[in-house]
């Protein structure tokens, strides 16, 4: 876990809730973003700050609360067995961003995703806030800005992103659109692949999960 966020300084903080997928997602995120960064060298490498996950809810909270969340997270767990679930990865796609995209492996939305992230929605509303800026984000010396499409993306999520509109995937880097639409027209070796893990991070630029704040290991 990594260093507790000041709520004096940064009093809302964005938070991705999302799932650890095991080596066969992750064989197939990491050769997919190596081939991006082929095409787009100055997009994002999947590293430490950048790790392949699949988000299950994206919000705005409380950072005072933050260990509430927590604690909440885990009773739904306690209700659930993830590292069961068989998840069918079937496509790309990409969310268009001027002249590039922000390409992803599409994961069927299951039964049992749409479920776990309804009860995810109800056990963090209570420490929710509508919306954030900036501060509430990680920025370096090297990202230092948040987009507005990444603001409000977040601020909308729910409903936007969730129920019958939930769109499970993997993101795994940046190309030009150009690129990213014939990348699309190739045939999809769809795979299978089970969670390994829980994490909730504080999101970066793009709805990049880059600082981990707590996590959990689903295989014990």
């Amino acid at each position: 876990m990594n260093q507790p966020i000041d709520p004096k300084s940064n009093p809302v903080t964005a938070i991705d809730i999302l799932l650890d997928p095991d080596a066969t997602m992750m064989k197939n995120a990491e050769a997919a973003n190596a081939r991006l960064r082929g095409n787009f060298p100055q997009g994002f490498a999947l590293d430490e700050t950048h790790q392949p996950h699949v988000t299950c809810l994206q919000r705005y909270v409380k950072t005072a609360d933050l260990e509430k969340i927590y604690e909440a997270i885990g009773k739904v767990l306690t209700g659930e067995k993830p590292a069961s679930w068989k998840l069918k990865a079937y496509k790309y796609y990409y969310l268009p961003w001027k002249e590039i995209g922000l390409a992803g492996i599409v994961i069927e939305p299951s039964a049992d995703l749409i479920s776990f992230q309804r009860k995810l929605i109800d056990g963090v509303a209570p420490f929710t806030e509508r919306t954030g800026n900036a501060a509430a984000f990680v920025t370096t010396k090297e990202d230092p800005d948040i987009n507005q499409p990444t603001i409000d993306y977040i601020a909308s999520y729910v409903p936007n992103q969730t129920g019958s509109k939930f769109n499970p995937h993997v993101s795994i880097g940046i190309a030009s659109q150009d690129y990213l639409k014939k990348m699309l027209d190739e045939k999809f070796d769809a795979f299978t692949f089970s969670p390994a893990g829980l994490a909730v991070y504080q999101l970066g630029n793009m709805g990049t999960a880059r600082r981990k704040l707590r996590g959990w290991d689903l295989n014990h």
